[in-house]
């Protein structure tokens, strides 16, 4: 696929209902969990991983967009360190991770559309979220991935490196990146 896309933030560029709509259907078709017993079920999952940081942190959202307009990739992220944050208090292994993200404060979640991944753009993504969150003085960014997943290749490839493995089993992979 030879078609571009353009990197921009999210508040330059919206967030529209159309962007919206191309956020949540990325968000969903990259996301492990693809089934829902519920309808609040899904609401509260999209709340959880993406819905508070496009409300409370869409300063440091931002959007790879196709030149019709349509999102082909986004990442969202919070500077603060989550286990510090009130708001991220039901991530329960952010307390266990607390010593970590000091380090680490930034977090992000980037995900591309499957016809645009392999082309460079997530880590465009990533280092437009890297530079502000460098200019704003985080000494850090992590990720929080499972141990097993196919994007550690990606996250290694963005300058991440694996810092410790936490959960009852080890199957969560943080993953940080000093700035």
């Amino acid at each position: 696929m030879s078609e571009t896309v353009s990197i921009h933030r999210l508040l330059d560029a919206g967030p529209t209902p159309d962007i919206e709509r191309g956020i949540d259907a990325i968000f969903f078709e990259s996301s492990n969990t693809k089934s829902f017993e519920s309808e609040p079920v899904r609401a509260a999952f999209r709340e959880r991983w993406l819905g508070r940081y496009l409300r409370h942190d869409p300063q440091f959202g931002y959007l790879a967009l196709r030149p019709s307009g349509e999102v082909a990739g986004y990442l969202v992220g919070a500077i603060e360190d989550p286990a510090q944050a009130a708001r991220f208090a039901d991530i329960e292994f952010f307390n266990a991770l607390r010593e970590q993200t000091k380090k680490f404060p930034a977090h992000l979640h980037v995900n591309v559309a499957p016809d645009f991944r392999n082309r460079g753009i997530g880590g465009r993504l990533i280092d437009h979220f890297v530079a502000d969150a460098k200019a704003l003085g985080s000494p850090g960014v992590h990720v929080v991935t499972g141990a097993g997943s196919p994007n550690i290749s990606f996250y290694n490839r963005n300058g991440f490196a694996e810092i410790v493995r936490a959960g009852t089993s080890g199957q969560l992979l943080f993953l940080g990146r000093a700035l």
